[in-house]
């Protein structure tokens, strides 16, 4: 999930909000000033509701940050990199690079979540109940009760036992504790979530035949998202156990076909990609530095009478948007962080940061292709807390983690 806005970082955790979460305000804005407040709370200004749906949105979207930051606060205790949080149009999504190591670890992240919520609910119950009693505006109080609402209800929602939900987390942590198996529980609860979603769009389309529209319509919308994500995580987690071990220099491409940044993208395709037909060309400076990537696609984007005077630096995506990783690093932990980059590729250093290989989907596609011919071990894959593992890194043993509210 990409941050289009950001909102700078809290507690080290970098933060922002995606465009679709706008979506989100308006409904709320509209619904409450236009709809809820008038008829609670009668004979105020159309610019009284209007603010007061604005605060109540500005305040719902704070406790969703509350949410996700309780996610990654607690996973950061247990040795897990939070990349990011993002706000957007179905709530928020902490994103984790690395997988709980523990059952009971995995309790912990994911359950704290809806507490968080259920706090904040009765925290804005209490702050209606004291508006209340020194006889403070009505409205006021109406804001504080539907937030304290709404948020019990988030915490409720969430606790759902169906992945992505953080139920869904719950559930896998109780069944890989009773199975020690954390794959075949990873896939349980994401089935779990997959039938759960099912269970929305049926209960979504009733609603829109018997008249309830809009809010069928929202249902189905959350029922495809949840179908989605957990039909992406089941698969995620079998192909970490297929490719569980593999170090990326097992898997990487090299040594790259490099250009310069100052080269012009004419130079670029007389010079090499009309000879080599190749799709990733990473930029090296004059000191050895990697200075970006271009690929084909780009190249595409620049005019024909543009490319003898457009420099590769102009159209490469720049080096710190573009994964890194070492030759030795488990392939899993480098595929989590592929899977937000602009290009979908990852460039391979040495011990002394010098440009040795790199890592595109081809290598990935031919590595996938294989995966099942691999000499059967009945150690592989992430079984228990995997504790004999070396780990090169703190990222994970599968692609990025998700938790969503």
């Amino acid at each position: 999930m990409r941050s289009s806005i950001p909102l700078g970082h809290i507690g080290g955790v970098k933060v922002g909000l995606n465009v679709s979460v706008l979506v989100i305000v308006v409904i709320l804005v509209v619904g409450l000033a236009f709809g809820r407040f008038p008829a609670v709370f009668p004979g105020r200004s159309p610019v009284v509701y209007v603010l007061a749906g604005l605060v109540a949105a500005v305040l719902f979207l704070a406790s969703l940050l509350a949410h996700e930051l309780a996610h990654a606060l607690v996973a950061r205790r247990h040795g897990i990199e939070v990349s990011q949080i993002t706000l957007w149009l179905l709530g928020g999504v902490a994103e984790l690079r690395g997988e709980p190591r523990t059952p009971g670890a995995d309790l912990k992240i994911a359950i704290v979540g809806p507490l968080t919520s259920l706090l904040a609910g009765v925290v804005f119950g209490l702050v209606a109940v004291l508006v209340t009693a020194v006889a403070g505006p009505a409205l006021l109080a109406g804001i504080f009760t539907y937030l304290a609402g709404v948020n019990v209800l988030l915490a409720v929602f969430n606790l759902v036992p169906a992945a992505p939900l953080d139920g869904g987390r719950v559930l896998r942590a109780a069944l890989w504790a009773r199975w020690r198996d954390r794959t075949r529980a990873a896939v349980a609860a994401a089935r779990a979530g997959r039938a759960f979603g099912y269970m929305l769009i049926a209960l979504g389309f009733l609603q829109v035949v018997t008249g309830r529209g809009f809010e069928g319509l929202w249902l189905v919308l959350i029922g495809l998202f949840l179908v989605n994500a957990a039909t992406a995580e089941e698969q995620q987690t079998q192909l970490g156990t297929a490719l569980y071990g593999l170090r990326v220099g097992e898997v990487m491409s090299g040594p790259p076909v490099v250009a310069h940044p100052d080269e012009t993208v004419a130079g670029l395709i007389e010079r090499v990609v009309m000879h080599r037909r190749l799709s990733t060309y990473p930029l090296v400076d004059d000191a050895g530095r990697f200075a970006g990537l271009v690929t084909l696609n780009r190249i595409r984007t620049v005019h024909p009478p543009d490319r003898d005077e457009t420099r590769l630096r102009d159209i490469a995506c720049p080096p710190d948007e573009v994964p890194q990783a070492h030759p030795d690093e488990l392939l899993t932990d480098l595929l989590g962080r592929m899977g937000g980059s602009a290009d979908g590729r990852a460039v391979i250093l040495d011990s002394t940061d010098r440009l040795v290989g790199l890592l595109t989907p081809s290598d990935i596609s031919k590595v996938v292709a294989t995966a099942d011919l691999r000499a059967a071990d009945p150690s592989q894959g992430p079984r228990g807390a995997d504790p004999t593992v070396p780990r090169p890194s703190p990222h994970q043993d599968h692609p990025t983690s998700h938790h969503s509210t």
